[in-house]
């Protein structure tokens, strides 16, 4: 399979692209994860999107947000694969592209994420560990998880 990887700054984003990637987000965190939050943080407008097209489709994205907008390491956040391409291994290559983003936009650093509970086996692929105890955001049972410089994907 294979993916047109893209990165842009919020305001490189054309409205087709910003449309298709918001539509992607609220199909799987709001319809298949039936969870009511408020998508529009503030924080795309200051981060890269990471996204991977298929004959024209968004099949996969991320965001990928700078040092102190969420964390004070950088951080990628909004993971999520179309459920339609789900069990191709999307999203390990979709991870294995924003770290390497990230390193790029921000050298070799440790990076942060805030990752559904369930998905901590994924993230630790990546060589992600827990910090602290795990929270609810957004009515879903989440951890903090990070990298460390020597330990920063595979």
């Amino acid at each position: 399979m294979i993916i047109n990887w893209q990165c842009k700054y919020f305001t490189e984003l054309s409205t087709s692209e910003l449309y298709q990637v918001i539509k992607l987000r609220l199909e799987v965190f709001a319809v298949e994860q039936n969870c009511v939050y408020q998508d529009c943080d503030n924080r795309d407008q200051d981060s890269w999107h990471l996204m991977g097209w298929q004959d024209g489709r968004l099949i996969a994205y991320a965001r990928l947000l700078p040092p102190g907008l969420a964390y004070d390491t950088p951080s990628i956040g909004r993971v999520v694969t179309s459920p339609l391409v789900r069990g191709n291994g999307i999203g390990k290559e979709l991870m294995q592209t924003a770290i390497s983003k990230i390193k790029e936009l921000y050298g070799q650093t440790e990076i942060t994420i805030s990752a559904q509970v369930y998905l901590k086996t994924f993230y630790s692929y990546f060589n992600f560990h827990t910090i602290g105890d795990s929270y609810i955001e957004d009515e879903i049972e989440h951890i903090k998880m990070k990298t460390s410089q020597q330990r920063s994907g595979r």
